[in-house]
């Protein structure tokens, strides 16, 4: 179907894959669905391909949150504008763009106005599973379109492919951000622990910024895609004689793990002091425990970052594409979604699944 012009009465129907219950993860079901009522402030989004986050995992299951079913997840969508609205000037039919974890927020708060969206003092709308002011509930990308506010809609910069596009924008923004925020750069010290689909992200983004870059994973298993992706270092924790090497060593780690069973405490001594900060990224269904003590003791602090907003997603994509950055991922058909997030959550991808929503 070949849509040109803005488009009033779209002709093409919403479906995708929909979860009903928190046993969905490997049993979505194909089928029709109802996006967001139309604004004139909305574009509508013929999707190429998505990309499967760990946070799908978590909202299929209910996880972190009792989900509202039905549910159509995914957020990190890539694809084509078909329909724009008339209060929209920056985007046209035809347009490469990419859609991440936020859809929504009130852009009147202070937060807002100075371009931190993701931490709106009135409302956060995710991709899917939302409700709008009108009670419609807002749908991810598992499914052929789209329909989003066009300020959460983020032009892809030509020469960047829209299957490698699709994992920035939620993982890749996700890592970059705190980066950014520390101000790391050239003479910067990194550690990552977790090498899977954030921590890829974050060694590449990293090593683009100029840091030294230390990849920290259980075993040597992860160590050559590590070096691939820019560490010039690798810690296997699991070993002996590493620790008087790297005592108070890092400005930055960047901690991956999303399971309730990490123990923090066994990285602070890692960081130096009165500096060094611990940037928690990783989000386990339940609690994990800290001691207070070695954060007095060394005056280094605790932190953690919510997604980016859409200029930080902007602003990201420059350095990919200045960086010729390219994630490591392996594109499965939207038709085999049901095993892609069996795969996944049995840890079998290789940092990350990208789903061609053409096949």
């Amino acid at each position: 179907m070949t849509i040109t012009g803005t488009v009033s009465e779209p002709s093409y129907t919403f479906e995708g894959y929909i979860g009903y219950d928190e046993k969905s993860i490997g049993n979505l079901k194909f089928g029709t669905f109802e996006p967001k009522t139309w604004t004139e402030d909305d574009v509508d989004i013929k999707i190429a391909y998505c990309g499967i986050c760990g946070s799908d995992l978590h909202t299929l299951r209910s996880g972190w949150a009792p989900t509202s079913y039905p549910v159509v997840v995914g957020h990190e969508i890539t694809g084509t504008v078909v329909r724009v609205g008339k209060n929209i000037k920056h985007l046209r039919v035809g347009d490469r763009v990419g859609v991440g974890a936020q859809s929504g927020s009130c852009l009147k708060c202070e937060q807002c106005k100075e371009g931190h969206e993701q931490y709106c003092d009135k409302q956060f709308i995710g991709t899917y599973g939302s409700p709008y002011d009108d009670g419609s509930i807002s749908t991810g990308g598992y499914a052929n379109y789209t329909r989003v506010p066009a300020h959460f809609v983020i032009p892809i910069p030509s020469g960047i492919d829209l299957a490698d596009a699709a994992p920035f924008m939620c993982a890749g923004v996700t890592t970059y951000t705190p980066l950014r925020q520390n101000n790391i750069g050239p003479g910067s010290r990194v550690g990552v622990i977790g090498i899977g689909g954030l921590g890829h992200f974050a060694i590449m983004f990293a090593k683009a910024l100029g840091a030294e870059v230390t990849a920290i994973s259980r075993s040597r298993k992860k160590e050559t895609d590590a070096r691939q992706l820019g560490a010039t270092k690798y810690i296997a924790s699991a070993e002996d004689g590493w620790k008087e090497r790297f005592k108070r060593y890092f400005d930055v780690i960047i901690c991956t793990v999303d399971s309730s069973g990490f123990s923090i405490n066994d990285y602070l001594f890692m960081l130096k002091a009165r500096i060094g900060k611990f940037v928690y990224l990783g989000a386990p269904d339940s609690d994990i425990s800290v001691s207070l003590h070695p954060f007095i003791g060394n005056n280094i602090s605790l932190t953690s970052n919510l997604i980016g907003s859409p200029s930080e997603i902007q602003e990201m994509f420059e350095l990919v594409r200045e960086k010729q950055l390219k994630p490591i991922i392996e594109v499965r058909k939207l038709s085999e979604v049901n095993q892609a997030l069996k795969d996944m959550e049995a840890g079998k991808a290789h940092f990350r699944y990208v789903l061609d929503v053409s096949k």
